[in-house]
């Protein structure tokens, strides 16, 4: 079941994540396309992030653009660097994972910076 507002909206927090995960798959299709290699893939990451920019928006519509793209670009980018080390076999080091606790930590600083 969708999270339904009173007025019939969605969430505006479910709005972000749906756009989190299109960004992701679109991110992931980048990589399987090949540098435009393989068309199906290629196709993907125009319509993932068409559809990912459509939640984004309507987030925006509801939620601070500052917090909308802090939270889109870090979950993002910290899913997308596990994406690429488990399953692309990408480096892994102490210093890409405190990078990456780095860029969530400074999600959560502009969260509680946002809520006050």
């Amino acid at each position: 079941m969708v999270a339904v507002s009173r007025d019939n909206r969605m969430s505006p927090w479910l709005y972000l994540l749906l756009a989190i995960v299109l960004e992701v798959a679109g991110t992931t299709c980048m990589k399987l396309s090949d540098g435009f290699a393989r068309m199906i893939p290629s196709i993907l990451v125009g319509v993932f992030y068409l559809a990912s920019m459509g939640m984004m928006i309507m987030a925006v519509k509801f939620l601070e653009i500052g917090i909308v793209y802090a939270i889109w670009s870090g979950i993002g980018t910290a899913v997308i660097t596990g994406i690429g080390i488990a399953y692309f076999g990408e480096s892994f080091s102490l210093i890409k994972a405190g990078s990456i606790a780095l860029i969530i930590l400074g999600v959560v600083g502009l969260q509680l910076a946002s809520s006050h």
